[in-house]
């Protein structure tokens, strides 16, 4: 247990990148340092944690544990990975917080916000590229962009296109193929129940809505930017535009899972409360998730049927990526130094792939060099 405890301590401090960054860095301690697992087990629990909402690396984390120790394993490889992350975004918002809006960080904010919108973009291109093959993923992450943009749920999205992609891998056993438009557009255009404009924030409706999130919430940490958008910023108003750009630059700047993003908005809403709660929402649902499947771990990764809802989930991820990508930059590309900043930002990720923790430091230097022109 104490050698669990440190290895993942460790990894969750170290770990800056996302998620595709943790598990490399989780193959090499795990698998050919300390051969806890073999390479092909390991991959077993990356397919396994692509098939399930939540986390990508903080699963696997979760998912190590648990066939090293147990139950216990999984608690303790889960916590430890992720404290550090939310310890040190916990700090970020305490900061955020008490000095924030003065002029002195208002041009390093100003910065950070143009390479947030780069970084996020920069993922959606890295991210698609194993659709550009598949011109009707393409076309599904168009439309569901295009849908989100236009005040479609996000949660609806992610299961319909989830459905669409189910029925597209069985599209030769299906006799009656008129069907499929048929269902995509009735599931299009259908809504869930508004939450309505909040008049207050409330511990509980905060713990609810985050916890809602971690199951439900697929694909790359940054799809999270979707659901905090349309959620927190446009139906409840909890949040405003720019504080969620600065919750993303804060989980940008911390090592470990992005999701920590989690911890800065609870702080900023409710506090210290609001930051336990909204933390223990969005990860709760990774730990039962992993407890649950692992039995079932070689039987998933070989389902077709799953291999069909997750190509469209993922396709549909990508597609509320670049909508939350838009949105942001017609709020805050508005001038032409946010616009060579932002520009700079998206052309270092995608040539040099350099971390973002570096590209938000080197973002804010620039954001406070233009304030002084």
């Amino acid at each position: 247990m104490k050698e669990i405890a440190f290895v993942f301590l460790k990894l969750g401090t170290i770990a800056f990148g996302g998620p595709a960054a943790h598990i490399a860095m989780m193959e090499e301690e795990i698998v050919r340092r300390k051969n806890w697992l073999s390479h092909e087990h390991f991959l077993d629990l990356l397919g396994a944690t692509n098939l399930i909402p939540g986390p990508n690396s903080t699963e696997m984390a979760i998912h190590i544990g648990y066939l090293r120790a147990g139950w216990r394993g999984l608690i303790v490889a889960g916590v430890c990975f992720i404290v550090p992350a939310v310890l040190i975004t916990l700090f970020f918002a305490h900061l955020y917080v008490e000095y924030g809006s003065t002029p002195q960080l208002g041009s390093l904010v100003f910065g950070i916000r143009s390479a947030i919108i780069a970084i996020i973009a920069a993922a959606v291109i890295r991210l698609g590229k194993p659709i550009l093959k598949n011109r009707f993923m393409i076309v599904l992450s168009a439309v569901v962009a295009i849908l989100n943009l236009v005040g479609v749920d996000e949660i609806l999205l992610l299961f319909s296109a989830g459905a669409i992609g189910l029925l597209w891998n069985y599209r030769n056993r299906i006799q009656e193929l008129f069907l499929l438009p048929l269902l995509s557009g009735t599931l299009a255009v259908q809504s869930l129940p508004a939450n309505g404009a909040a008049t207050g924030a409330s511990l509980t409706g905060l713990g609810l809505f985050f916890l809602k999130i971690g199951s439900i919430l697929y694909g790359s940490g940054y799809v999270l930017v979707a659901f905090l958008q349309g959620g927190l910023v446009e139906a409840r108003q909890w949040l405003t535009q720019a504080q969620l750009l600065d919750a993303v630059a804060a989980g940008q700047f911390t090592p470990g899972p992005v999701l920590s993003t989690a911890t800065f908005i609870g702080y900023v809403i409710l506090g210290l409360p609001g930051a336990v709660v909204a933390t223990t929402g969005i990860f709760l649902p990774s730990f039962i998730l992993v407890l649950i499947i692992s039995p079932f771990i070689p039987r998933l990764r070989k389902s077709q049927l799953m291999r069909g809802f997750l190509d469209g989930v993922n396709a549909a991820s990508l597609g509320l990526m670049l909508a939350v990508a838009i949105m942001l930059a017609a709020v805050s590309l508005v001038s032409a130094s946010s616009w060579t900043i932002f520009l700079v930002a998206g052309f270092v990720i995608l040539i040099w792939k350099i971390n973002a923790a570096w590209i938000v430091s080197g973002s804010a230097f620039f954001g406070w060099f233009f304030s002084q022109l």
